[in-house]
């Protein structure tokens, strides 16, 4: 339960960033203000048997297999369980206790859960004689077929304690050529006008244009706050400019003065940084010459970082490739 509250509070900030949330006990909201609700109200205390005999007997075996989602997911190799096959029932059951409830109307998803949508349409109609109401938007692609977020490097969180914000606005920045324009009209709120000049740069001015993606697409999740640190630590340490480089916007971990000085290996600081998924791939990132301390190549996949490292500093900065960094800071 704990895990769950955890991660329903983790869900609720994020949403908070982007809508105007009813404050509890206040009489100011309006109809317009959204509310955060868990389905566990509801489904915590249904009846199995009860359950089937009042909902069962509105879904059929043939309608569930007609869905090209469940088509698709049979074709599958990994087993499709009875669990997986419910999520159509239980989705559909929420929209009818969100309908009873609070009057919802019209379910909004990606394509992968028109099934699921529309089973709950059909049981508003058949249970309540509601009409309610679906609209899902195609799971969004990059230009080279990829979904969204499925990245080599895992999927890009929206909550800054899984994903800093600069890697966040670095997500934004490695943006293809060919998508640029698209993500700005899909994940900004730059007027369309504004839209159609990025459309006109090309070759090494589209990058100019990445970074105005980066910038609005973070400022929208993070605020435009962090992004006068974000373009300092860009600015620093891949131009090459006179001066300390800032390394406030980059992830951080710490050691202690013992584990500093005992050494702790390359391979686990970058994967807790984040910068490597595995220890495997961080061996690789090191044997192909992507991996570095400051701006010396890292050469030894079995190397520690140690206190001599630091050269009497509090902190040292690992680089993965060209635009991701993390720093070690001693506690």
């Amino acid at each position: 339960d704990d895990i769950i509250l955890q991660n329903t509070q983790g869900i609720s900030k994020v949403f908070q960033k982007f809508l105007t949330f009813e404050e509890e006990g206040s009489d100011s909201t309006v109809s317009s203000d959204a509310i955060m609700v868990n389905n566990d109200d509801w489904l915590s205390s249904l009846k199995y048997l009860e359950f089937l005999r009042d909902y069962g007997t509105q879904f059929t075996i043939n309608r569930m297999l007609s869905f090209e989602s469940v088509k698709q997911r049979l074709t599958r190799e990994a087993p499709f369980s009875f669990l997986e096959f419910n999520y159509m029932i239980l989705q559909a059951y929420d929209f009818l206790e969100l309908s009873r409830r609070y009057e919802a109307r019209l379910q909004l998803g990606g394509s992968d859960q028109w099934g699921n949508i529309i089973a709950g349409t059909e049981l508003g109609r058949r249970c309540d004689s509601t009409q309610l109401f679906g609209l899902t938007a195609p799971l969004i692609t990059t230009s080279d077929g990829k979904k969204m977020g499925k990245t080599a490097n895992g999927a890009v969180w929206l909550n800054a304690d899984r994903l800093s914000e600069y890697d966040y606005w670095q997500f934004w920045r490695n943006t293809s050529d060919d998508d640029v324009v698209r993500f700005a009209k899909l994940f900004t709120e730059l007027p369309l006008e504004e839209i159609g000049e990025l459309e006109k740069m090309k070759g090494a001015e589209i990058n100019k244009a990445k970074i105005i993606l980066a910038d609005e697409a973070t400022a929208l999740l993070h605020g435009r706050n962090c992004l006068k640190i974000i373009h300092e630590t860009v600015d620093n340490m891949f131009k090459k400019k006179a001066g300390s480089a800032s390394t406030g916007s980059l992830p951080r971990i710490f050691v202690s003065e013992d584990e500093a000085e005992e050494g702790v290996k390359f391979l686990d600081l970058f994967v807790n940084l984040k910068l490597a998924n595995s220890k495997k791939e961080a061996r690789r990132l090191i044997q192909g010459g992507g991996a570095r301390l400051g701006e010396e190549k890292i050469t030894d996949e079995n190397g520690s970082l140690t206190k001599d490292d630091f050269g009497g500093e509090k902190e040292v900065t690992l680089k993965a490739g060209k635009k991701r960094a993390g720093v070690v800071e001693i506690q």
